[in-house]
């Protein structure tokens, strides 16, 4: 790892001499100290990382090729900021692209990266702007708080035109004789007026359970959500649709997400819908307060039951310069339908009652 961070700051230092060419390292540190009221029916007190933004270096770069058109890259790590192991363990988890970006014709990338709805519906979620991973829907079931990337993926964004932004993505499954095994596919649109923005979007993930590092059950983690479904399911479908509105200090946000684990159980499928509102509003030029609700509703067809979950989520952040901040959060988890509560990032409570407090630093370079 120091011989590639080496080798990618030389890199970096080189091409910097070049006026019409760039690479840039950058990051994000986000740590803190948690309290969860039950976790498998006890108090829980922990340092974690990377829970309002996801802990992270990275270098990208481009290289202008005339014409309008440029050579880019992307490589992304993930880690945890307090132990400092990677995330996923991959040696870039987030990112690690390369493509052509035209400024009239769009950009075309090859590799691991984000799909669609992530870059375009997720800044209708409270998640993405203070919260994230534990403002995210129940164990972020939408991928809404990008909990996974693609890997094999070719993506083309757009350019913007008159307000609106459209993206597509195929990631090929790789399995010799079955073409849609473990592929995924995905396309997005965002279209902004002023003050106003709205999108909508769709995710298929066939076999998610071998396609994508997901949030699913593993050693030590038990995802009572949806854990189970994911390892069945022959595809995951996520349809997401937002909207967002801004009038001075304050953003009103909401959106919806509709997603079917396709034969989740006994060859049934399983499906939930999210419902979210949420609102930002800066009180200050350093102070920033953000509300939102979400109301999951599910559905097992083979078993009939029908988990229900209701979160509210708060957040204050005071941003000492403009690369650190400070910040609380808290986030209230109810289910019922027979369902127990698990807030994001937890093992499931004991009962259909979960609360966790959060204070965290985050600084970025």
């Amino acid at each position: 790892m120091k011989c590639i961070v080496g080798a990618l700051v030389c890199a970096g230092a080189f091409s910097t001499a070049h006026a019409q060419s760039s690479v840039t390292l950058y990051g994000i540190l986000d740590t803190g100290i948690d309290f969860a009221s039950n976790v498998n029916g006890s108090h829980l007190w922990q340092m974690a990382s990377g829970v309002s933004a996801g802990s992270r270096w990275g270098v990208r770069g481009h290289e202008d090729l005339g014409g309008g058109l440029s050579a880019v890259f992307d490589l992304e790590s993930g880690f945890n900021s307090t132990n400092g192991s990677l995330g996923s363990g991959l040696a870039f988890s987030r990112n690690a692209y390369v493509g052509l970006a035209s400024t009239t014709s769009g950009t075309v990338t090859f590799g691991r990266q984000w799909d669609p709805v992530v870059d375009l519906l997720e800044p209708y979620s409270l998640n993405s702007t203070y919260g994230g991973w534990y403002f995210s829907h129940p164990n972020d079931m939408d991928n809404l708080d990008n909990g996974f990337a693609i890997s094999n993926a070719v993506k083309y964004t757009s350019p913007t035109i008159g307000g609106f932004t459209g993206e597509a993505l195929y990631s090929f499954g790789g399995q010799a004789g079955q073409f849609s095994n473990d592929s995924a596919y995905s396309a997005a649109g965002s279209y902004t007026n002023g003050p106003f923005s709205i999108g909508v979007g769709y995710l298929r993930v066939n076999d998610p359970e071998e396609a994508v590092q997901s949030y699913q059950n593993s050693p030590g983690f038990t995802n009572a959500v949806y854990g189970t479904y994911l390892q069945n399911a022959r595809s995951q479908n996520i349809f997401v649709a937002g909207a967002s509105y801004t009038f001075g200090s304050f953003k009103a946000m909401g959106n919806f997400s509709d997603v079917d684990f396709q034969q989740g159980d006994a060859g049934q499928d399983v499906k939930f819908q999210n419902y979210e509102i949420a609102g930002t509003y800066a009180a200050t030029s350093q102070l920033n307060l953000a509300a939102g609700f979400t109301y999951t509703d599910g559905r097992d067809h083979a078993t009939g039951q029908e988990p229900k979950y209701e979160q509210l989520n708060l957040s204050v952040e005071y941003e000492l310069s403009k690369r650190t901040a400070v910040y609380a959060l808290a986030a209230l988890q109810r289910a019922t339908g027979g369902a127990v509560a698990q807030i994001a990032g937890f093992d499931p409570s004991s009962d259909g009652k979960q609360v966790v407090g959060r204070i965290g630093m985050r600084h970025s370079f």
